[in-house]
């Protein structure tokens, strides 16, 4: 059975009348609408009759009505044209701080072209204050946007007002209402705006297909430029197919605004208008009553009648999502939502850190039905309870029924035995083939070393450590070493190291395998042998049977018996999501300790395993990966690089790091940071798993890599033709990654064979090291 649909604010289906309105336009008609021809007679006809439905559903001139390719061209061409075209007169705009990022980042980018933003908060409910507007106003002020409906708390904003200020200040006025068309009455001369954006895909028309109302005597600079279409405001051909939808969606949605009276607006509102807010309000109702603790966030009244925006408190949005993998719905925006952080909308409403960031965003819309919501109740509460401490049952006892909170037309008890009953159930099966039947990374957020604070936080957190005065403390945390070495004796010092990561494959035993082996290897990059281990080990068990943990540690247990220790305990807590790591002890002669700093200028470099792991693990929860992809991904992972420092031992090593979370140039930084020389590397002699450049290309990349790219780019220099792909391959966040050596010019091609031949196949020679302060220099050329 497909997911229940409560996602409508991130995307509608296409309604089928506006399926069969585009069928001729797909199937035949595909005329260009500047020809001449009967052909294209047809298709600017076909332009003609939409731009009136447009206009019609707006109650707007057709000339007012420009076709773009979705809400964001009309928002960037509105907020850019208008800035653009009105620097003549001044430089200063103002926003809301709720805005979509399709306002919200093109104003950063008028910013660095010298525009100055004033932003204005919102209050508890996130809803602009129009005084507040008027007092920023100032000499200069060209353009003020405002959204009409937020598209997470689905809160609406006082646009007739705001618009009655910015006229009598004489500034135009722009409003994103991709949220509120369909949903509540959009009249532009009502609402008194100048400029206001449209977005097909959120009133069950196509993806890709957009318009803007600009009110007439409103110049904006135009920001594609070729032929004259769209009366020369919008080069390109039209999207006959997309226009036509649009069309059709428009003119469903002028039908269905009747003469309902709606207290809420003063004002008319759409047929379906009562409909949608019962169903809300069952979710809602149903959800409250068993789960009394959770926060609506945005105003109770004054939003959009499909929106429900709940915080959730104690857990993580993405991870309770994941807990209910029959419910579609959004942590958030779901344009951004696989980022982990509280919403900035939350933020700005100041909703308290515990509830925003465990809010989740329930839409519904025109195909949701009553059966749909009773059904989705029961799967939302048992999730959430599979993530908090146990607890009597809300439903059972003393406490009012929850038909006594539904509006009159919802059938209660039908909701209340529904929930009842799932509680029968536990929340996942013990029984049969584990991995066959879990998927472990539906049950974590972040995905193996990608879970690392953001290495620019981290990096101002150990400043902030006491100084080691220990002397026998060889290494600390004064180096951003993933170890302590301290001295035992004349010939023996301990090193200890400590590693715990979430999920980054489905397989229990794999799992336990890679974080064992990702683990261990920070004493290999060490020059030390490891001699035993201690387990950390954080368990949903109300989530998860112990028959998966049990699976975890026997693919730990495996691995460590392959490095040649055993684990001699441990310690475990109960969390919402799974956490497996190793706290491995080693021994080493203190003089032959391999720090991750020391490599001299005409040193090599050379890296052990490929790169793209971040990549290939975010693909594969995604659903992306095939069975050998997943298979050789594993099988890379779980490598000990146990061979590798064998091999090492016998020639000379400078410097050493192994590669995780912090990726490639991440670790490599450490690795020059306060020593006299840079590194210079060849992203053409990097070897890449197969597949990761195709998934970066389609944009299947981790947060975490994102962030480290941000990180080192002020101390790399970046050379003629490096891409912005390349890039991120080069900071993903690596999980069990290979060790990157230093080591002496004259002995690199025997390292590089004698590793190659031990079965380190794929250990390549990447880079070097010349004088410097500490710079990564990336270049395509031979080195």
């Amino acid at each position: 059975m497909d997911p229940i649909y409560l996602d409508y604010n991130a995307t509608t289906p296409l309604d089928p009348l506006v399926s069969s309105a585009m069928k001729p336009f797909l199937d035949g008609l595909f005329g260009n609408p500047s020809s001449i021809h009967e052909y294209g007679r047809i298709a600017a006809q076909a332009v003609v009759q939409a731009r009136n439905q447009v206009a019609s559903m707006l109650h707007c001139h057709p000339d007012e009505i420009v076709f773009t390719g979705g809400g964001t061209e009309s928002n960037n061409y509105a907020i850019k044209g208008a800035a653009f075209a009105g620097k003549n007169r001044g430089n200063h705009l103002i926003v809301s701080a709720v805005e979509h990022p399709a306002v919200a980042e093109v104003c950063r980018y008028l910013e660095g072209e010298g525009f100055e933003i004033t932003t204005v908060g919102v209050d508890a409910f996130g809803i602009v204050d129009p005084e507040e507007i008027r007092r920023v106003i100032r000499n200069g002020t060209i353009l003020i946007s405002v959204m009409h409906a937020n598209n997470e708390t689905g809160s609406i904003q006082p646009i007739a007002a705001i618009s009655r200020i910015a006229r009598e200040s004489g500034v135009l006025f722009h409003t994103d209402a991709a949220q509120s068309i369909g949903k509540i009455p959009v009249d532009v001369d009502d609402l008194g705006v100048d400029l206001l954006s449209v977005a097909g895909h959120k009133l069950y028309a196509p993806k890709g297909i957009g318009a803007l109302y600009i009110r007439r005597g409103v110049r904006l600079t135009t920001l594609l430029h070729g032929a004259d279409h769209e009366t020369n405001r919008r080069a390109g051909t039209e999207n006959v197919l997309g226009i036509v939808g649009l069309g059709r969606a428009a003119e469903i949605v002028a039908s269905e605004q009747l003469a309902v009276c709606s207290e809420l607006h003063g004002t008319t509102a759409p047929r379906h208008h009562s409909d949608l807010m019962l169903l809300r309000d069952l979710l809602q109702y149903g959800i409250r009553e068993a789960i009394p603790e959770v926060r609506l966030n945005g105003h109770p009244d004054l939003r959009l009648p499909n929106t429900l925006s709940l915080g959730f408190p104690g857990v993580e949005a993405n991870l309770l999502l994941q807990a209910m993998p029959e419910i579609a719905a959004s942590a958030g925006a779901a344009c951004h939502s696989g980022e982990k952080g509280a919403s900035g909308v939350l933020v700005a409403m100041k909703v308290p850190v515990e509830y925003a960031m465990g809010t989740i965003r329930f839409s519904v819309g025109r195909m949701t039905t009553e059966e749909e919501i009773l059904r989705a109740v029961p799967i939302i509460v048992k999730a959430y309870e599979s993530m908090t401490p146990p607890r009597p049952s809300p439903l059972r006892g003393g406490r009012r029924s929850l038909s006594d909170s539904l509006p009159d037309r919802t059938p209660g008890s039908r909701i209340q035995d529904s929930i009842i009953q799932s509680f029968s159930h536990p929340v996942i099966q013990s029984s049969g083939d584990l991995s066959a039947s879990i998927r472990l990374t539906e049950y974590t957020h972040s995905l193996g070393c990608a879970c690392k604070i953001r290495p620019q936080l981290l990096e101002e957190l150990l400043k902030q450590l006491p100084s080691i005065t220990d002397p026998k403390v060889l290494i600390g945390h004064e180096t951003s070493e993933d170890a302590a070495v301290y001295l035992l004796n004349e010939t023996q010092a301990l090193i200890q190291t400590v590693d715990v990561i979430p999920p980054m494959v489905d397989d229990p035993y794999s799992y336990g395998a890679i974080a064992a082996a990702n683990a261990i290897s920070d004493i290999y990059a060490m020059g030390a042998k490891p001699i035993y281990a201690l387990t950390i080990v954080g368990f949903p068990d109300t989530r998860l049977p112990m028959g998966v943990l049990q699976e975890v540690l026997r693919g730990v247990s495996d691995k460590a018996a392959e490095a040649g220790i055993q684990i001699v305990g441990g310690h475990s807590i109960e969390l919402t999501e799974p956490l497996i790591g190793l706290s491995v002890t080693g021994v080493a002669e203190p003089e032959r300790v391999i720090r991750n700093r020391g490599a001299k200028p005409g040193d090599r470099l050379i890296l052990t395993k490929p790169i793209g792991t971040g990549i290939l693990t975010t693909a594969l929860k995604r659903g992306f990966l095939g069975q050998e992809e997943t298979r050789k991904l594993i099988a890379c992972m779980s490598d000990l690089n146990r061979q590798a420092a064998e091999v090492m031992e016998r020639f000379t090593i400078h410097s050493c790091t192994d590669v995780t979370g912090f990726g490639l140039l991440g670790h490599l930084r450490e690795m020059v940071t306060g020593e006299k020389v840079n590194a210079r590397i060849n992203p053409m002699t990097i070897p890449v798993l197969a597949g990761a450049e195709e998934m970066a290309a389609q944009g299947i990349i981790p947060g975490g890599t994102k962030n480290n790219l941000e990180y080192v780019e002020a101390d790399v220099i970046w050379g003629a033709g490096i891409s912005d792909l390349e890039k991120l391959l080069l900071c993903d966040a690596q999980t069990s990654g290979g060790l990157l050596i230093a080591v002496p010019a004259e002995e690199a091609e025997a390292l590089l064979s004698t590793l190659n031949e031990s079965g380190v196949e794929q250990a390549s020679l990447i880079g070097d090291f010349i004088p410097g302060e500490g710079k990564l220099i990336i270049l395509k050329e031979r080195l």
